[in-house]
């Protein structure tokens, strides 16, 4: 059985007469006679079977040859993205001495019968260093700090805030050195004198001091209830703490402040009372990527020949913030090399290469033979028998390496003191390299756009060119205050954990965005002024009450209705086309109650209830029949709500 042909054009000899005499219509309409008689439609007839003779031969085309061609207009496929993460190593105990966490090191999740093993790669150095608290200070409302102890470990007890704490009071504490990236551990002794608090929730923000300001630290665990109990705390310090002079002492600065409380929460109605405390490192987080990193790796011996191409041990190259760079043997050592994207603009004497990400290949520069006979290199030469290498790449990349929080468990070699890895977040960014069906689409776009942004739709092509990895991107039209201004909306891609899609991931990453501004600064039309940013999103939560039928388990039912619901209101996936929802498209109630009739199980819909919800701060608003959306605006499902019982 022979393979299925690829219909690369469907039009047939009727549809391209049709066509050209609809535009005749439009521009000639002074012709009138459009009768089979007359020869201006013999001529069209003509040029219509000559063509439909051209799309005949076009459509056997294989795919193959098809890549061809458009590689030839300049389309290449674009490769796979891996997914990053943070990962943070847990020390077996506090050392004496730092720890270092070498650039590179390998960690994976648990391969299982069923599932093979995903791994990553660290993008940079961990330093994790010993530290401990030197100093403590007070500050009252906002007054200048004032010191309180220089032995932390042997005070003997002090009020950390005013009597009655208020907002803006807060506990310094000096520490021996800076630990950006660092878990640090604080263990207090503690009497209960803060009274008044919920011990789960308590009014305190922990911070660190990056040098001009205050950055925010997670807090990962609170044995204390608010400093009001003997326990640890545990805190993961931002990558910006840095040493500083405060309170006329050098440390490395934290402090634990006192906030207003949120609504119904109680707040502090006397000070705590600390006894003791220590700090000391007991772990770091630091990057990782979905692939694995080769470096210096020889690629072959030139031959002293234009167009040479040597292929790596690696394909589906993942891009990276570096460009790669090519060494090449000589008399004075190591040559650096420079990859580019064609070698249109290169020179003779221009070092310069191409690497195919997908093919995983390096090419250098062809000859071409010109009209006097003699040849023109574009880009140069190695000479015969020098040896190449590749500095770094990165290999690997697609969507299997967006796993679940703390999935990466594994350390693929052993690293002293450290006793375990875990990631606390979910990977994401891992998006898997594009297929030829789509590359088909990009190539008309292509010979139509050629690197210019004139329309909606050429601003909308050249950002996903740029970043692979968004899921969606809209070009829409400046508002009567932004004269002159173009808002191009960036979707990222993003897979959802278990049924929701959590709303921190609908915000691109800032790389994402500084590389989509700088394509689109390149292709804009001058004077236009380019503006990257996230569509805004419309929270919304349905509440319904679902009665099944005789034989159907309510909590299935219950739970078909939730994945529905979140799989319809989805600015990735859902929407009537299963496309997203469409930018600016307004919300019925009645598209809530055909989602959920829509399920087998479904006997009545007893109550259906649409609310607009604010997804950062959760709050709900009054029930509504319609909700109408801006251009610029997507739809984000928060919370929703469903009871299934039967009668």
């Amino acid at each position: 059985m022979s393979l299925p042909v690829p219909t690369l054009d469907d039009r047939r000899f009727q549809d391209l007469v049709n066509d050209a005499k609809r535009l005749v219509q439009q521009r000639c309409p002074e012709w009138s006679d459009h009768n089979v008689h007359d020869p201006g439609v013999t001529l069209i007839e003509l040029f219509a079977w000559m063509t439909d003779l051209l799309l005949y031969r076009l459509n056997r085309v294989p795919d193959r040859q098809y890549l061809k061609f458009l590689e030839l207009i300049g389309v290449h496929l674009f490769p796979p993205t891996a997914a990053q993460v943070p990962i943070t190593f847990w020390l077996t105990a506090p050392q004496g001495q730092p720890v270092v966490i070498p650039r590179g090191t390998e960690v994976a999740t648990l391969r299982t019968e069923v599932e093979e093993a995903i791994g990553f790669t660290t993008t940079d150095e961990l330093r994790i260093p010993a530290c401990s608290a030197l100093y403590l200070a007070r500050s009252i409302a906002e007054q200048a700090p004032a010191m309180v102890s220089d032995s932390p470990d042997k005070a003997d007890g002090f009020y950390c805030f005013s009597s009655v704490p208020k907002a803006g009071d807060a506990l310094l504490i000096g520490l021996s050195d800076a630990v950006p990236g660092c878990v640090l551990r604080l263990r207090l002794r503690c009497q209960i004198e803060g009274v008044g608090v919920d011990p789960d929730n308590a009014p305190l923000a922990w911070e660190a001091w990056s040098g001009h300001e205050w950055t925010t630290c997670e807090v990962g665990l609170d044995q204390t209830g608010g400093l009001n109990r003997d326990g640890d705390v545990e805190l993961h310090i931002p990558r910006t703490h840095v040493v500083s002079v405060l309170v006329s002492q050098r440390a490395g600065w934290l402090r634990a402040r006192v906030v207003e409380p949120e609504q119904d929460v109680p707040a502090y109605s006397a000070s705590p009372f600390i006894k003791e405390l220590r700090a000391f490192s007991i772990g770091g987080t630091t990057d990782a990527i979905n692939a694995v990193s080769v470096e210096n790796e020889i690629v072959g011996t030139s031959e002293g020949t234009s167009g040479q191409t040597f292929p790596l041990k690696h394909r589906l190259i993942v891009p990276t913030e570096e460009a790669a760079i090519l060494e090449v043997s000589s008399d004075d050592g190591w040559q650096e090399w420079h990859s580019v994207t064609d070698f249109a603009a290169s020179t003779p004497e221009d070092r310069h290469f191409v690497l195919d990400q997908v093919a995983g290949e390096v090419r250098l520069g062809p000859a071409v033979r010109e009209a006097n006979g003699g040849l023109h290199r574009f880009g140069a030469v190695p000479s015969k028998g020098a040896q190449m290498r590749v500095r770094l790449y990165r290999s690997g990349g697609g969507r299997n390496g967006n796993v679940a929080a703390r999935t990466i468990t594994v350390l693929k070699s052993s690293i002293p003191y450290v006793g375990r890895v875990e990631n606390r977040r979910s990977a994401e960014g891992g998006v898997d390299g594009e297929d030829l069906e789509n590359a088909k689409v990009r190539g008309p776009l292509l010979l139509r756009t050629r690197s210019r942004a004139v329309t909606a739709e050429d601003y909308e092509y050249l950002a996903s060119e740029a970043a692979p990895e968004i899921a969606r991107v809209r070009c829409v039209s400046a508002e009567r205050t932004e004269s002159g201004s173009v808002r191009v909306l960036v979707v990222p891609r993003a897979q959802r954990q278990g049924r929701r899609l959590r709303f921190e991931q609908l915000v691109p990453s800032q790389e994402t965005l500084a590389r989509i501004t700088a394509r689109l600064e390149e292709c804009r039309v001058l004077g236009a002024r380019v503006v990257v940013e996230p569509p805004l999103y419309r929270g919304i939560t349905v509440v319904a009450r679902l009665r099944p039928r005789s034989r159907t388990d309510p909590t299935r039912l219950q739970q078909a209705a939730l994945e529905a619901l979140y799989d319809y209101f989805d600015p990735i996936r859902g929407g009537p086309e299963k496309a997203g929802w469409p930018f600016g498209r307004m919300l019925q109630l009645g598209e809530v109650y055909a989602v959920l009739q829509s399920l087998a199980g479904t006997e009545l819909i007893e109550d259906a209830r649409l609310f607009p919800a604010d997804p950062i701060s959760g709050k709900r608003g009054e029930a509504i029949q319609r909700l109408d959306l801006e251009p610029h605006a997507l739809i984000f499902s928060y919370e929703h709500q469903v009871v299934a019982e039967k009668v």
